[in-house]
């Protein structure tokens, strides 16, 4: 998964997903993950500089240089949304805390059949979550 706006316009932007095709030194191929079929040209992903800010509570500034991307099996609501999948599964520890981010979370997913959902139960046994909505927003 990409971690910096690289080039929006080919859709190089935080979050997108992608799958490593050649790996080198200063930079590696990759194809972005909703496109990896047949046909579709690799992208260059280069080694990016990077600096840790001033919020850090450092005497002095780190700097690296390092590929703008991690390794993801799961990712937050929020960041995926705007994307599609195949099959989605979806952890809830907790309720989720905005209005329709459960919306969002079982919109991500082409088929109804391909979502699962993990909860703790009540002490009655039951697996609810609440699905927040302020009435003062509506």
């Amino acid at each position: 998964m990409l971690l910096r706006n690289l080039d929006p316009k080919i859709r190089l932007c935080n979050g997108t997903r992608l799958v490593v095709t050649e790996l080198r030194r200063n930079n590696f191929k990759a194809r972005l993950l909703a496109d990896a079929g047949e046909g579709q040209d690799d992208i260059v992903i280069p080694r990016i500089p990077l600096s840790s800010s001033g919020d850090d509570d450092l005497p002095f500034t780190m700097r690296r240089v390092q590929f703008p991307v991690r390794l993801s099996f799961a990712m937050t609501i929020n960041k995926s949304q705007g994307q599609t999948f195949d099959r989605v599964g979806l952890f809830l520890p907790s309720p989720v805390f905005t209005h329709g981010q459960l919306y969002v979370a079982f919109s991500r997913v082409r088929d109804s059949e391909s979502i699962k959902v993990g909860m703790y139960g009540g002490d009655d046994g039951r697996f609810i979550t609440r699905n927040i909505v302020y009435s003062d927003v509506l």
